[in-house]
């Protein structure tokens, strides 16, 4: 029903508009007449009405459009009746031929009808001669290039609706490839440490290996309920996933004991009273731990990392160090892991460093403004 008013809403304005240049030509021709000295006589008002009555249908065939009215204004001035409302008909056709197509018709168009218009300068019953070239004209080069304005007006909004269109799509497609990456890269890499923990247990100490398995069971389940709610932003029609939370500073513990579970100690340390924050910092904070945390796991050799949140009353600052091979490995490696964390943090204005420790090792740091959060 709405795309049946939206259709209707054109054809209602166009008949509007056919209706007032209707009600003005046939008030206005008599007058225009007396002002210039010319009688209107009975056979001016059946070419005023067609010419009124057929820009009713102007977009929806503005060359047939121009072409009646160019016709019956032609014949309007070649049979000597006087400049008068008839030319605004005329001129709305050629102001809708150039709005609505293409340059190159438009003006071929609008030259047939500038030449067919000019016919009653040099005949006719009253032809005005060489000094009725320019008024003439004028009718059919102001509409015109009206019509080629507000086209090109049109045709750049609506380029640059697409380019956002498309730019926020591409920044969704690289905020759900970040997420993605981060839960994916995280998940494979404790998985892999954790099964190559139960391979070097398997046949010396089969209690041990069990446990890895049991860790790698733990873990898996864990990536794919956090990469489900993390898909969800994809799928929007589907209800979010509520049989894991949404990923934040919340979730460090059970990040700290998966990781414990692939052979990497991680201690915690807060620093302020913990407090709700916005979303998007809740969420850019703990993948910034848990990329740096992965890191570690991937890049540091057997080591042990220390996780230090801080709370203040305009950001929240979260530090990652670790007490491993330090930034060699990942230097060789630079991947996408840094410079995913690096996005992250700077759209939401905040700052972010990483580099060797000053006591060895790796250290993370980024910085997020917040706002209190009621």
């Amino acid at each position: 029903m709405d795309r049946e008013r939206g259709n209707r809403g054109p054809w209602l304005l166009d008949g509007l508009v056919a209706l007032v240049l209707l009600v003005i030509g046939l008030a206005g021709t008599a007058p225009a007449g007396l002002n210039q000295g010319v009688e209107a006589g009975p056979g001016a008002y059946p070419l005023v009405v067609v010419a009124a009555l057929a820009v009713a249908v102007r977009r929806r065939w503005p060359l047939p459009t121009l072409a009646v009215v160019t016709a019956v204004s032609t014949a309007y001035l070649v049979l000597g009746y006087p400049y008068g409302p008839i030319l605004l008909s005329f001129f709305v056709a050629v102001y809708t031929v150039a709005a609505y197509r293409p340059v190159r018709d438009a003006a071929v168009a609008n030259g047939v009808a500038l030449l067919a218009l000019l016919t009653h300068v040099f005949v006719g019953v009253r032809p005005p001669g060489v000094v009725g070239l320019m008024p003439a004209a004028a009718w059919v080069v102001v509409p015109f290039a009206v019509g080629v304005t507000v086209r090109l007006g049109r045709e750049n909004a609506a380029r640059s609706r697409t380019d956002e269109a498309r730019r926020l799509a591409d920044a969704e497609r690289l905020r759900v490839a970040r997420e993605v990456h981060d839960v994916v890269g995280h998940g494979l890499a404790a998985i892999h440490l954790q099964a190559e923990i139960a391979l070097h247990l398997l046949a010396r100490k089969p209690e041990q290996a069990e446990a890895a398995l049991t860790a790698i069971s733990r873990t898996s389940k864990e990536a794919l309920d956090e990469l489900r709610v993390t898909l969800t932003v994809v799928r929007r029609d589907e209800p979010a996933d509520e049989r894991a939370p949404a990923p934040g500073l919340a979730q460090l513990p059970q990040l700290r004991e998966r990781l414990a579970g692939a052979g990497l100690p991680v201690t915690v340390e807060v620093d302020g009273a913990p407090r709700p924050v916005p979303v998007a910092v809740d969420l850019a904070a703990y993948r910034v731990v848990q990329e740096a945390l992965t890191n570690v796991l991937r890049h540091a050799g057997p080591a042990t990392a220390t996780v230090r949140i801080r709370y203040a009353p305009a950001e929240v600052g979260v530090e990652v160090t670790d007490t491993g091979r330090g930034p060699a490995a990942a230097a060789d490696r630079p991947g996408y892991g840094l410079a995913g964390m690096r996005e992250r943090v700077t759209a939401l204005g905040g700052s972010f460093t990483a580099g060797p420790a000053s006591t060895g090792g790796f250290r993370v740091s980024a910085t997020l403004p917040v706002e209190e959060v009621a």
